[in-house]
This record gives structure tokens, sequence and C-alpha cells, in this order.
């Protein structure tokens, strides 16, 4: 029997969509299991240093990235949970068209579709995002994150090399 493509259903790639939910669960697990650590070891705003340029800090993100929204009295908690559900359907019918070949592909809507998630519960659960990873240099500070945030921002990273990969293999 032949497929929408034209090929054998035997000469198709597996979907990546069992492998790449499965990670995204991974990430999930981890997320969730740093900052259930966090909030069990650390008081909130207060510091703790690991290493040069790195402390642990507990804070909590009502908003979105970079704390976007953050005072706007509530009604961003369902709004954003709202655009984090459709977000991750989305990834989820993503993964479902991605080769299980495309590694680089199926890893990057994996960790950007666990990333949506781990914060989406604490949004729900909480109200606001833990955050707990402080990156700074002297006096300046990056906003602090979590593993969900890492795990999106490399996502989109390899989702975009992915592109970037796929458009030029077109052009030659």
């Amino acid at each position: 029997m032949a497929s929408s493509d034209g090929l054998p259903e035997t000469a198709r790639a597996p979907s990546a969509l069992w492998p790449g939910v499965s990670l995204a669960g991974t990430v999930v697990i981890a997320d969730q299991l740093t900052k259930w650590l966090a909030l069990a070891q650390l008081a909130p705003y207060q510091p703790v240093a690991v290493a040069p340029g790195l402390n642990v800090t507990l804070a909590f993100n009502p908003g979105a990235a970079f704390s976007f929204l953050a005072a706007s009295g509530g009604w961003q908690r369902w709004l954003l949970s709202g655009l984090a559900l459709a977000i991750s359907a989305y990834l989820v019918y993503w993964l479902a068209g991605v080769s299980r070949r495309d590694r680089l592909q199926m890893l990057g809507l994996a960790g950007v579709l666990g990333g949506a998630i781990g914060n989406l519960i604490d949004r729900l659960y909480l109200g606001a995002v833990v955050d707990f990873i402080d990156v700074y240099y002297g006096e300046w500070h990056w906003p602090a994150f979590n593993l969900a945030d890492s795990a999106i921002t490399l996502g989109v990273i390899a989702i975009l090399l992915s592109v970037l990969r796929d458009s030029r293999s077109c052009r030659k």
C-alpha cells in the first residue's frame, strides 16, 4: 500500500512522535524535580553561590520570558497557559510528521514541548513559573531561569539549525 507521499509504507521512516514525546516527558520530569528541590531547599530571593558567575536563587515569574506581563494582575496566567497548551498540541502534531531519522528536529521539538509543559505545570499549580538558575557577571544578572527555559532555548536553536540544514540541501 502506498502512502500519501507515494512511497510504500515499508519504505517510509518511522515517525518521531513517540521518541519525541518520551524525550519531552524526560525533560518535564527533570524540570519538575529540579524545581521541587529548589522549592524545598532555597529561601525565596536569597542567592546561594554555586560557582563564580552562578548562583541558585529561588524566584517566581508570573509572566512570560524576561518577566513580560508579570505585573498584569493575574489574567496573564490563563492566557499564557492557553498559549502553552495550544503550542504543545501543535508540537505533538509536528512531531508526528517528522521522520525519526531527523534527530536534530526531533530533539528540538521535544525540548520545546517538554519545556512548555514543565512551565505550564508551574503556572497551573502555583500561578507562576519557578526559576532558580542565576547567571551573573559582576553586578549584572541575567534573568533567573530553569531547566524548562533551557530546554526551550536549546530546542528552538536545534529547530532553526534543522531548518537551515534543510533549506541548504534544497538549494543543492
